[in-house]
């Protein structure tokens, strides 16, 4: 396991393998609001909607990837794990979509995935 800038990850008790990684989602699947302020509760029926989660361990043959990307991966692709009281999922390098550029690099204004 890589280290991480999290100190409550630096302690897990696991070791990745080969290609998985290690993700703690970015919130749940909560009501949310769309720009023009419209609820959009959890339960409605929306398409493929692909999800936001912080990498938190990487196994030695994750190429793209690295502990404390933000990635983007689709929550039906996924395995679910509690260690030491907490959830996380486990994904193979190639269920990430996306990773997210860090704020303050690029010329860009913002994410437009």
């Amino acid at each position: 396991m890589t280290a991480s800038t999290d100190p409550a990850h630096d302690e897990l008790p696991i070791r990745m393998l080969n290609d998985r990684v290690l993700v703690a989602v970015d919130g749940e699947a909560a009501e949310r609001r769309s720009a023009s302020g419209i609820v959009i509760p959890a339960t409605a029926a929306v398409g493929r909607r692909l999800a936001w989660a912080r990498v938190v361990a990487v196994g030695q043959h994750v190429r793209q990837v690295a502990v404390g990307d933000r990635i983007l991966f689709d929550p039906e692709d996924r395995a679910e794990v509690e260690l030491a009281g907490d959830t996380y999922l486990l994904l193979r390098e190639k269920d990430v979509h996306a990773v997210a550029e860090p704020h303050g690099e690029g010329q860009g204004t913002g994410l437009y995935l």
